[in-house]
């Protein structure tokens, strides 16, 4: 018995320190909008769920708040931050607080982008963008490395599937059956020559796009920053045990070092 107790402790110790040892500071961005996918309610949700459970901390940024276009926050947050998760769209932050990012970047540290971090930073067309505030619309090809030219309605749900001879660590755990794309297949074509598609979205009968990219991984910047990427993410989507699994796969290899 006093051999069994003397075991267990052990045993707590060592979870403890392991889980300290891959905890990680998280931000994360997104903003309330019609069009973006319930994205502030499933994120927390999600943090709740699974990120902290794994012993991470996570911080949400919520935008528009007080001011459209401002993170309150952000700026503060990203100091230490381990991972940004963008969860966002067309939102043009103050020049302190695109700067934030940049830096997050431009230092190696790592970006996860969920759906509408496709045109995070994209104004409409014609769209004037006031002076204070900073539009980045370069950002979906330079640091996703993919585009942002429209998306396919009909064939819906879509299927997944991974690209012949993928073998990725993101897709451990990840029963691909289960996992179906209830909204609008974005068309992101071409990639960027250094990213790695993960997942290939195929709309059903009834559709003219062709299968497009809807998880990649590649690296940005000289000091290669981590990127993950996926069009998923609809509240339907979001709702998907597997689909869930995908997001905390891909949360440990942008903080795999």
């Amino acid at each position: 018995m006093r051999y069994l107790k003397c075991l267990s402790a052990l045993l707590a110790c060592f979870v403890m320190t392991t889980a300290a040892a891959v905890a990680a500071n998280i931000v994360v961005m997104t903003v309330e909008d019609p069009n973006n996918y319930e994205a502030p309610t499933t994120m927390r949700d999600f943090a709740e769920k699974e990120l902290k459970p794994l012993g991470h901390r996570v911080t949400l940024i919520e935008g528009d708040k007080p001011q459209p276009h401002h993170f309150a926050g952000l700026v503060e947050a990203l100091k230490d931050a381990d991972l940004l998760i963008l969860f966002s769209r067309r939102r043009f932050p103050p020049k302190d607080q695109m700067a934030a990012i940049r830096a997050h970047l431009d230092a190696g540290r790592p970006l996860l982008g969920i759906r509408t971090a496709n045109h995070a930073f994209i104004p409409k067309p014609k769209e004037v963008v006031d002076a204070s505030l900073v539009a980045w619309p370069e950002f979906t090809h330079e640091v996703l490395g993919g585009e942002n030219t429209g998306y396919e309605t009909k064939g819906l749900p879509y299927s997944v599937s991974p690209p012949a001879g993928i073998q990725s660590p993101l897709l451990e755990g990840v029963n691909l059956s289960n996992i179906v794309g209830h909204q609008s297949l974005y068309k992101v074509l071409p990639l960027a020559d250094n990213a790695t598609p993960i997942l290939i979205g195929t709309a059903q009968a009834g559709a003219t796009t062709p299968p497009q990219p809807v998880a990649w991984t590649r690296s940005y910047g000289p000091n290669k920053a981590r990127i993950f990427y996926t069009s998923l993410g609809a509240p339907e989507d979001m709702k998907i045990a597997d689909m869930r699994r995908l997001l905390v796969n891909g949360v440990n290899w942008t903080l795999t070092k």
